[in-house]
């Protein structure tokens, strides 16, 4: 009888630890992922073209952020661009994306360098 119970309680704390991660990690409506990592932080997803001397190539802004660094919001973007046009790397910057926030997803633009909401 004593083997028995063993088994079927390391069943049951596992059966609940699984229940508990579906449950934690399933989407509220205009949420994704409600662990509160992500609930609480900003996405940024662009798609961006710098243009120096009329020759135009894409622009990945997270070569600029630290090693590791993957959460990119409206003000970091900003100060990237601001960096990238005031080095004299490129001219222009324009391009669009997505914002991911706890308020849910937002269209966002960059022209000529300034994240527009």
């Amino acid at each position: 009888m004593r083997e028995s119970v063993l088994p079927a309680a390391q069943i049951m704390i596992t059966l609940a630890l699984v229940a508990w991660m579906i449950i934690g990690f399933t989407p509220l409506p205009g949420r994704w992922l409600r662990w509160k990592m992500f609930c609480r932080a900003t996405f940024t997803i662009v798609q961006l073209t710098g243009t120096k001397d009329g020759h135009a190539e894409p622009v990945n802004v997270y070569d600029h952020l630290s090693p590791g660094s993957f959460i990119l919001g409206p003000p970091q973007l900003q100060a990237i661009l601001d960096h990238l046009t005031h080095s004299g790397r490129y001219d222009r910057i324009d391009g669009t994306g997505r914002i991911l926030t706890v308020r849910g997803e937002q269209p966002v633009k960059v022209v000529a360098g300034r994240v527009v909401l």
